[in-house]
């Protein structure tokens, strides 16, 4: 017996199948047949599906939102200067064209 080739669901596809999976309205053996997919494929995508659930209503928003904190901002900041003091006093140190600038 040849085996199938290997099949790539959309994403759309896979979702009707895990909703129609949590609502339970059928059973899972039923719901592959129906759809030509092994249950194991089915409990997957429902569990794909019901974790990554919180990320479509925002709960990663405050983290993106948040961005840096202020006491690593202030470190940078005094990293630059500390940078910005050395370099300079280097550069005069050289003397010559570049110096004069």
């Amino acid at each position: 017996m040849p085996r199938r080739p290997r099949r790539n669901h959309s994403p759309a596809f896979k979702a009707k199948v895990a909703l129609e999976a949590i609502r339970g309205e059928e059973p899972l053996i039923q719901t592959a047949e129906r759809y030509d997919v092994h249950p194991n494929q089915i409990t997957k995508w429902k569990r794909q599906l019901l974790e990554g659930a919180p990320a479509v209503f925002g709960e990663n928003e405050k983290a993106t939102e948040e961005g840096p904190s202020i006491t690593e901002l202030n470190a940078k900041i005094g990293e630059l200067t500390m940078e910005n003091d050395f370099l300079s006093s280097a550069l005069g140190r050289i003397g010559g064209r570049s110096a004069q600038r």
